[in-house]
């Protein structure tokens, strides 16, 4: 194996976003992270609802959304679909 051909593999201090900072091996001495596995909302459960533009209203007038005893598309059905995203959007 050639020698001096590869990079100086150093500890490294990682600092993220929400204040999380740990210590891992890299190339470099210091890295800055906007999210990290004790704030992404995979990890945490705690994901955010962003109805952005009323795109789910949208989705689901266009669509509907079925729930027993109704049809896609009709008026109970659309309005049982968007209090259902309401709902979840005020429990985030």
């Amino acid at each position: 194996m050639k020698s001096k051909i590869h990079p100086d593999y150093q500890d490294c201090e990682v600092h993220c976003g929400c204040g999380e900072t740990f210590t891992t091996r890299a190339t470099v001495k210091e890295l800055r992270i906007e999210i990290c596995g004790k704030c992404h909302p995979f990890y945490t459960g705690k994901q955010r609802f962003v109805d952005a533009a009323g795109r789910v209203d949208k989705f689901f007038k266009k669509y509907g959304k079925k729930k027993a005893g109704t049809e896609a598309g009709t008026e109970a059905g659309t309005e049982a679909a968007t209090e259902a995203a309401t709902e979840a959007a005020t429990e985030a």
